[in-house]
């Protein structure tokens, strides 16, 4: 039996994979397998092998219908579970009810499991969602509900890590945030014996810091560079905590803000602003915001906007590469390979969000997905027998012909071997029958 050469993957094998994998059509995972199950059901199966197609009986049919139900319906009871402890959490803490801006509990939620899926830890999900439901209510709040003195008040409070003098929307943010941080410290603590409590408070502040700059640039009128624009984006909150707690324990050294970060985690501060960017510059306008696509008409006064997104889209595309280049390849980055892709699946939670549209801002857009991935019980039925496959009758030898060749190819070189090859045709089908043509391909043997 000839041995199977397992060669590491090429970056353009990678890159082909994690776009696969990043598609709209499969960045559900395994939240976005009902309908598949449920239209399937009923089905003649066919299983694809490496040369032929076997047909599976009915039974067989209905017993993996079965394992896949049950496999997807115990997957929807956690999902289902941690949902409703993520409800209870933002209730607990004012987050639910805070008076402004998007409630986004389910959406966050949602996004994030399909994206950090079994086999990862229900706490990396919970912590995960978490901080994207704070990051969401405290950009809102900096955006359009905090005063400029509110907003220094907080920044510098959260700096101090101290709530004294913090009253209304400010105190509810900043006791929630110390309650996020307070559980991933504790669960750090148990899992590998160190406290990361102040690690974890430089992030978070480094992230309000840079909320309160673009507060003031908004407020100002002033126009950043667009160096300095793609400098704020602090998505990092997401994913340096939440790979503190993967197996693979992840160095203090890589999560302060006082070192540089590493490439890859850089990369998913920078790529979702690119999305969101893209998707929502036209808001921006109205809320008298700048982002990447009107600063680059700015500083390119020919440019139209059609130039820009452009311009910002090839960007996108480029560091999009770079991402899966430093998260699937080996030798680019000193992350564990879990952090890693816990960075890619970050950027595919944005994905799913600003792709084609900005789906975050849509009140109802993601809705029926979330209702039918976590709520909706399948629907799944008895399957149909087998339909019995047609007795052809192909008539007389003279309208059935069979034309049968051989013929010897021209020799050739590959790899420096010479090659010979032997090309036969088979039987083909010359008479249409009930609107069927068989013909069957050519085969060329070859032998080195």
């Amino acid at each position: 039996m000839m041995a199977t050469l397992q060669n590491p993957l090429t970056f353009k094998e990678c890159l082909d994979r994690a776009r696969a994998e990043s598609s709209m059509d499969r960045s559900t995972g395994s939240l976005g397998k009902p309908a598949w199950i449920e239209e399937n059901n009923d089905m003649n199966a066919l299983w694809a092998g490496k040369i032929s197609f076997h047909r599976l009986s009915s039974l067989k049919n209905e017993k993996f219908v079965k394992l896949a139900a049950a496999d997807f319906e115990f997957r929807q009871s956690i999902y289902k579970n941690e949902m409703a402890k993520l409800k209870s959490w933002c209730q607990k803490w004012g987050l639910s009810d805070i008076g402004f801006g998007r409630e986004k509990t389910m959406y966050c939620y949602f996004a994030i499991s399909a994206s950090l899926s079994l086999p990862f830890d229900s706490d990396i999900r919970m912590m995960v969602a978490k901080s994207a439901i704070l990051m969401t209510v405290a950009d809102d709040f900096f955006d359009m509900a905090g005063s400029l003195n509110e907003l220094n008040i907080l920044n510098d409070a959260v700096r101090r890590w101290d709530a004294k003098g913090l009253s209304g929307h400010c105190k509810v943010i900043l006791y929630a945030l110390d309650n996020l941080v307070k559980e991933t410290s504790e669960e750090h603590i148990q899992q590998y014996g160190t406290d990361i409590t102040s690690y974890l408070q430089e992030i978070w502040g480094e992230t309000f810091a840079s909320w309160l700059v673009e507060a003031k640039w908004s407020k100002s009128g002033y126009l950043p560079s667009m160096d300095e624009y793609l400098r704020t984006g602090m998505t990092h909150t997401l994913v340096l905590p939440a790979s503190c707690l993967l197996k693979s324990a992840l160095p203090n050294s890589k999560i302060s803000p006082a070192a540089e970060y590493e490439t890859v985690t850089k990369l998913v501060m920078l790529i979702p602003r690119l999305l969101n960017d893209v998707q929502s510059y036209q808001k921006e306008i109205e809320d008298g915001k700048m982002n990447s696509v009107l600063l680059y008409m700015k500083e390119n006064p020919g440019a139209d906007i059609d130039d820009s997104i452009a311009f910002v889209r090839e960007l996108l595309d480029k560091k999009r590469k770079e991402l899966l280049k430093h998260a699937l390849m080996d030798g680019f980055s000193d992350l564990p390979i879990a952090s890693r892709h816990l960075h890619l699946s970050c950027m595919k939670v944005f994905e799913m969000f600003f792709n084609s549209s900005n789906r975050y801002d849509s009140n109802k857009g993601m809705l029926q997905d979330i209702q039918k991935a976590i709520y909706i019980p399948l629907h799944v039925g008895t399957s149909k027998p087998l339909i019995p496959l047609p007795n052809f009758d192909f008539g007389s030898k003279k309208e059935f012909q069979t034309i049968t060749s051989h013929q010897f190819v021209r020799p050739f070189k590959h790899k420096n071997k010479r090659i010979i090859g032997y090309q036969t045709s088979l039987p083909i089908a010359r008479r249409e029958y009930a609107n069927y043509m068989f013909i069957t391909p050519n085969f060329r043997r070859s032998f080195a």
